[in-house]
């Protein structure tokens, strides 16, 4: 049902007339009757009886149109806190993004939320180490697994699936693996945080058994983008989050590997020091990098 066509209905019992409720709505009175009959047969009822000489509100009207001005009025409400919060959608934003997903997808989002919100300032912080609020003077974080400190609140974005990846190239040179144990004779490309080198990498088939292999390498970075640039240039394997190198595999610049073993999984969340501290900018923020993430993840299905 249309909300144009009830507020014709509105209107039409309110002047007891389709002419008169025309007339007040400036339009053809062919229309708001076309209007009439619609949610009538919608409905599979008649709100109105009449007559060569009236019109007046049936039965079933008299029960309909009430609650059909309440909804009306609830969806006039929802429209004005939806101008109220855009209204106030101005201020500086001072964001911390990890390399790889901000320098790749953040970046053209932000230029697109700033486009729809101009009265915004962003400051952005990108890098891989991990965030102090206070020390690095930022306001919310988009990072890769739930938040560990019970003080901080946020918002979960998305699921995110790890994928094992490699080159055309690489491939091509050193043949595909079939199963996670033929990773021991590939070359590694390993994320390394602080004095934590990640060789040993996870995989669940499809019974939920999971299995830890360690691998060797000759490159490790504390950059995740990095990490991505050398598979991207033939240079070894690697597990990253599907969201980091969805362009990659879209375009046929990397290739998606054992698909029958789910590496490991994460969470992308958008993290802020309290929820004392959650504004309207980060609230529209959130929606903006799901509708995103969705878009990604309904690509990467098909």
């Amino acid at each position: 049902m249309q909300t144009e066509d009830l507020q014709v209905i509105l209107k039409v019992a309110r002047f007891g007339s389709i002419t008169a409720a025309a007339a007040s709505l400036d339009m053809h009175i062919a229309t708001a009757s076309a209007a009439v009959k619609r949610v009538e047969k919608i409905l599979g009822a008649e709100l109105f009886i009449r007559s060569t000489r009236q019109l007046r509100v049936s039965a079933a009207g008299e029960r309909f149109l009430p609650q059909c001005e309440q909804a009306l009025q609830l969806l006039e409400q929802a429209r004005s806190n939806i101008v109220r919060d855009n209204e106030t959608i101005t201020g500086e934003v001072r964001l911390a993004v990890s390399s790889d997903l901000g320098r790749n997808k953040l970046l053209p989002w932000l230029d697109e939320f700033i486009g729809q919100h101009p009265e915004v300032k962003l400051r952005i912080h990108i890098g891989d180490s991990n965030i102090d609020f206070y020390r690095d003077e930022v306001d919310m974080a988009l990072r890769y697994g739930a938040p560990k400190d019970s003080g901080m609140s946020g918002f979960k974005i998305c699921d995110v699936p790890g994928v094992l990846c490699a080159a055309e190239s690489y491939l091509q040179q050193f043949g595909e693996p079939q199963c996670p144990e033929d990773l021991t004779g590939h070359n590694g490309l390993f994320y390394q945080l602080g004095d934590v080198l990640h060789d040993v990498w996870s995989f669940t088939d499809n019974t939920g058994h999971t299995q830890r292999v360690r691998l060797t390498g000759n490159r490790a970075s504390n950059d995740g983008d990095l990490v991505r640039r050398w598979c991207v240039n033939g240079k070894g394997v690697a597990v990253k989050s599907c969201l980091d190198v969805s362009d990659d595999l879209l375009t046929g610049r990397l290739k998606a590997l054992l698909p029958d073993y789910q590496p490991r999984r994460s969470e992308l969340w958008l993290v802020c020091p309290s929820r004392n501290a959650i504004t309207p900018v980060m609230r529209v923020l959130r929606d903006h990098i799901r509708q995103k993430c969705h878009q990604i993840t309904l690509a990467l299905k098909q």
